[in-house]
């Protein structure tokens, strides 16, 4: 019996008489069809939902040595101390989302939040492993440090942390696929994300707000452990300060600086060498009374009737290299320490020049960090010392392949600075020569912790040796031209180093908060025996009064700028009389050297 109405034609196809069978074709058919193959695995979320994640994981994974140096005090026993480190957690957790809820939208979450991971586990491993604090000046000196020298930080440990700790995150943030929402809830939902987490990170900090305020009183610093906003918050400052720096030429100084009365009766050419040390701390270099570190057997046959002076422990300007350099050139110093002022004004070298003193500068370094802009200045080159150069980096002995001919073409008034390439680490063993490792067994590896504190102590202290040697080498080579050429030498180090004390190593922890062996340095001083009549002073003065100031102590970087005018004899009214190491000497004069 016909059906009073139809039935759609995909309908009709199942339905059959009973009993009647479905044709073989269409058996078949069914029996052939393969199941649709499966979709791979794609994880969606919110982009406000992936902040979230992102921020615990930074929290959880790159803050730990943040976490660890804030809790450091406190014992696992103390409830206070889980409650303090809970808070802290949660008020670090907010802090990212905050960050992260500014920078990552839709288009921006995945490159953003890549680049992140991978920033946060390098952070992460530098705080743990050396006790490195990411703080502007730190991460200028690592955007500028010598190629070289970067690859000498690399290691398959910080490779392994990386693809532990960034890897599996990396992949799964390329798998994940964002939700879109329209921009108007989008935009209310990132404002309540926000507002959000201000909220949370001011309750944290309420919430422990007297012991928090006096960590951070007491350690402020602890907050260039935060990665990745340490590396963020450092990068940029560094940015804007350099952009406003570089808008403008260096201002001028010493505008009136002229020859001293000296040069006038002058009969012949007068040379300074300024040794600028890398790396040398104060504790172990082998002048200094109370060292037992056997490090400069060649400079003790140089003191006493050698005319040698040591200044046994020098407080530094800075902890690294592109904080000192530019301080010790400049007339404020540390003790009115000013970096906008220091990086946007020219240097001593410059008033010397302006005064008629032939400058030049050699590096065997990252360069001169503005000290020498503009100036004649020079790169060592393995293609002109090969067999100083192995690898393609140069032993500091090359810094005097020329000096005998330049001394016996000496004319005039000259200063030589020369840029040791000294005890820099990590690989101190690359620093010396096999005939300078006098102690044993010392650490033949770039990565510090491949080596037990007393094999990494060893090679530093070998390092040192051989800046010994090279110091008095340049003493023999002045020595021997003294019958025609006055001369002197100056040698400090610029900062110092830690090698394990504490947890720490290497150096450019925050200056507050440095330790001494970071902040104290050798520094020696020689000069001929025509030179004081050479620049004006009571003759047989300069090595007694240098040795009252040594003993006095209160010897600093700041004394650099001033001492060099003396030594030079050239006048301005920047110099500062006070900090001028050769000033007792002069006619009228006698006043002990200022200290910081």
């Amino acid at each position: 019996m016909p059906l009073p109405f139809s039935l759609p034609a995909s309908l009709s196809s199942l339905l059959s008489r009973p009993g009647r069978p479905r044709p073989a074709a269409a058996l078949g058919s069914a029996a052939s069809a393969a199941p649709p193959p499966a979709s791979p695995w794609r994880p969606s979320l919110s982009t406000h939902g992936l902040v979230v994640l992102a921020a615990l994981y930074f929290t959880a994974t790159a803050n730990l040595p943040f976490l660890a140096r804030a809790l450091a005090d406190r014992s696992a026993a103390d409830p206070a101390a889980w409650g303090f480190g809970a808070a802290l957690a949660l008020g670090v957790t907010a802090l990212q989302v905050l960050l992260l809820g500014l920078l990552c939208t839709r288009w921006t979450a995945k490159p953003v939040l890549a680049v992140l991971l991978v920033v946060a586990a390098v952070a992460s491993h530098y705080s743990a492993v050396y006790g490195t604090y990411l703080d502007p000046s730190m991460v200028r000196n690592l955007l500028r440090t010598h190629p070289a020298e970067a690859v000498e930080l690399l290691s398959p440990a910080l490779a392994l942390q990386v693809l532990l700790q960034a890897g599996l995150p990396l992949w799964l943030l390329w798998r994940l696929r964002l939700r879109p929402q329209p921009w108007p809830r989008a935009l209310g939902r990132r404002a309540a994300l926000l507002v959000g987490a201000v909220l949370v990170m001011l309750l944290a900090v309420l919430a422990v707000f007297q012991p928090l305020s006096s960590l951070m009183r007491n350690q402020r610093e602890l907050r260039y452990l935060i990665a990745p906003v340490n590396v963020l918050w450092s990068a940029g400052a560094v940015l804007v300060r350099d952009t406003r720096t570089a808008a403008r030429p260096r201002q001028p100084i010493g505008l009136d600086a002229q020859a001293g009365p000296s040069w006038a009766t002058r009969k012949r050419p007068l040379l300074v060498v300024m040794v600028v040390g890398e790396t040398a701390r104060a504790a172990d270099w082998g002048l200094n009374p109370g060292s037992t570190a056997n490090t400069t057997p060649e400079l003790a046959r140089w003191q006493g009737s050698g005319g040698l002076v040591n200044f046994p422990s020098v407080k530094t300007c800075g902890t690294d290299t592109e904080t000192s350099l530019p301080c010790m050139f400049a007339p404020v110093g540390r003790r009115d320490y000013d970096e906008g002022r220091i990086r946007g004004q020219q240097s001593l070298l410059h008033v010397l020049a302006r005064a008629g003193v032939a400058v030049h500068w050699r590096d065997n370094q990252s360069g001169c960090k503005g000290v020498c802009e503009g100036l004649s200045n020079e790169t060592l080159a393995a293609a002109n010392t090969p067999a100083l150069c192995p690898e393609g980096r140069c032993l500091d002995e090359a810094l005097l392949a020329d000096l005998p001919q330049r001394l016996q073409q000496a004319q005039g008034t000259q200063l030589l600075v020369l840029h040791m390439l000294g005890s820099h680490g990590p690989s101190y063993y690359r620093r010396y020569p096999p005939a300078f490792a006098a102690n044993l067994p010392d650490c033949r590896h770039d990565e510090l912790r491949r080596c037990s504190v007393e094999k990494v102590h060893n090679a530093y202290l070998n390092s040192l040796r051989y800046t010994d040697h090279v110091l008095a080498q340049a003493l023999q080579m002045l020595k021997a031209q003294e019958d025609r050429v006055d001369t002197a030498l100056v040698y400090v180090s610029d900062h110092g180093e830690s090698l394990g004390e504490h947890g720490l190593f290497l150096h450019g922890m925050p200056y507050a908060i440095a330790p001494e062996g970071q902040t104290r340095v050798p520094m020696v001083a020689w000069a001929s025996a025509g030179l004081a009549p050479a620049i004006g002073v009571q003759p047989a003065c300069l090595q007694g009064a240098w040795q009252a100031a040594a003993q006095a102590g209160g010897v600093a970087h700041d004394h650099l700028f001033h001492t060099l005018l003396g030594l030079l004899d050239v006048r301005t009214a920047l110099h500062a009389p006070a900090w001028d190491l050769t000033q007792a000497c002069r006619p009228a004069a006698g006043t002990a050297p200022a200290t910081p």
